[in-house]
């Protein structure tokens, strides 16, 4: 009887190491690698759990040194460089994530996001750039990475990035 049970722990030990890893198998399969985590620019944290929810802050898109990507979409730079800083800015809200709740597989669904885009007042593809972050969310996730979502346009962001992303995430 004994052995019966180590049998079945060690298989059920077996099947959560490779089931906890599907996440970070599927970004290595994406050859995703994520940034570091920024910290806040001003007082506030990064993320807020309550119950099973996670509240994270808004983002922008880093360089690979750290610092801020800059730039008016639709002024210094076009739809499609707006669109890859939003999927940049998702990395960014993922290593976020992760830091807060340890284990991507955590997530059972990307709930809810809100996507601002930098852009003059006659830019209306608001929608095709936070694209960007949208379509990295369900290549990541799959079903699991589909939200609901708002995407506004403004006239300025903080340190004048491009895009600032915030989402809201529902964890084991």
């Amino acid at each position: 009887m004994k052995a019966k049970v180590l049998l079945l722990s060690i298989l059920c030990l077996c099947f959560q190491v490779s089931f906890s890893q599907k996440i970070e198998k599927r970004l290595t399969e994406l050859n995703i690698v994520l940034p570091k985590v920024q910290p806040p620019i001003a007082s506030y944290v990064n993320a807020v759990r309550t119950g099973n929810l996670i509240f994270l802050s808004g983002k922008g898109p880093t360089g690979t040194d750290g610092k801020f990507i800059t730039g008016k979409v639709g002024v210094d730079m076009t739809l499609e460089e707006g669109k890859a800083a939003a999927r940049n800015t998702g990395l960014n809200l993922l290593a976020a994530l992760k830091a807060e709740i340890g284990d991507l597989d955590k997530v059972k669904r990307i709930v809810k996001v809100l996507g601002m885009v930098n852009c003059p007042p006659d830019f209306t593809q608001q929608p095709q750039v936070i694209n960007g972050f949208s379509d990295l969310m369900v290549e990541v996730f799959g079903d699991k990475g589909r939200h609901a979502r708002s995407a506004v346009g403004v006239g300025s962001l903080p340190s004048n990035i491009p895009v600032e992303i915030e989402m809201i995430v529902e964890v084991e």
